[in-house]
């Protein structure tokens, strides 16, 4: 099932749904948490249609979010030129996961400052190597496809790199493949922990770098690197490269590091 009949039942409205092949998007208990953002942020222009681009977010993961919830979305402040939304995902009457979004228009620019392709890019994702195709969540295995994009493995430095795209993302508007894109991989203290055990993210804050970003067909490189992790959490920095280098989206996450 395509991305946009999942989406489908969402309407803008106030109001309890059941969304369509939900199981396909599980992570254990809950819906993968950029499937979770993603709805989230649906409603939220689906509701407001006269919304500037998107430029951040912040997301907080509150509980887990199931095939039924309810969405609600409301206006913080309007000006000339800055929407600020709020948009929450409630799940049996209790509150899931809350997100604040950032629209703004663009502004005649006072600092310029490009971002710049780092030195260890990978190669092509055609030329790199299949991962996760056999192993790893299911939500993953059957959204995703997964190539390696760091020549290294096992433990060691506390980051994850990888090619990633959507299997199905037709007719996908670009800046919903980032938000679904975005937290796709694991933590990168993931290569840190002494012992093997559940993660759990937190939260979410990212900026969009381009608000009408392109890649060549569908591939990103995804980074999650791990900033510090003790006492069973790990602050992470995650990154969206498309297949030229341009980083996309500039992101924070808090993560939860049991076992």
């Amino acid at each position: 099932m395509s991305v946009q009949s999942f989406l489908a039942p969402i309407t803008g409205q106030t109001a309890v749904i059941d969304l369509p092949d939900a199981e396909n998007w599980m992570q254990g208990r809950t819906l993968y948490g950029g499937a979770s953002a993603l709805i989230a942020y649906t409603h939220a222009i689906r509701a407001f249609t006269d919304l500037p681009p998107l430029r951040a977010a912040q997301v907080g993961f509150v509980a887990p979010v199931g095939g039924r919830v309810e969405l609600r979305a409301e206006i913080v402040r309007q000006g000339r030129s800055v929407t600020q939304l709020r948009s929450e995902i409630y799940q049996d009457g209790t509150l899931a996961l809350t997100a604040f979004f950032l629209f703004a228009q663009p502004r005649e620019p006072n600092a310029l400052y490009p971002t710049r392709k780092p030195s260890d890019f990978p190669p092509p994702a055609e030329e790199s190597e299949d991962v996760m195709s056999d192993k790893g969540p299911s939500f993953l295995r059957n959204n995703f496809e997964i190539r390696r994009a760091q020549n290294v493995s096992g433990p060691g430095e506390p980051v994850v790199r990888r090619w990633a795209r959507l299997k199905h993302r037709q007719e996908l508007d670009p800046i919903s493949e980032l938000i679904l894109l975005g937290d796709v991989l694991p933590p990168g203290a993931m290569r840190a922990m002494q012992r093997q055990g559940p993660i759990s993210s937190i939260n979410w804050s990212f900026n969009l770098l381009e608000t009408n970003p392109q890649t060549e067909d569908g591939w990103w490189v995804s980074e999650n690197a791990s900033q510090h992790a003790d006492n069973g959490y790990s602050s992470e920095r995650l990154r969206l490269w498309n297949s030229a280098g341009q980083q996309v989206i500039d992101g924070l996450q808090s993560v939860a590091i049991f076992g």
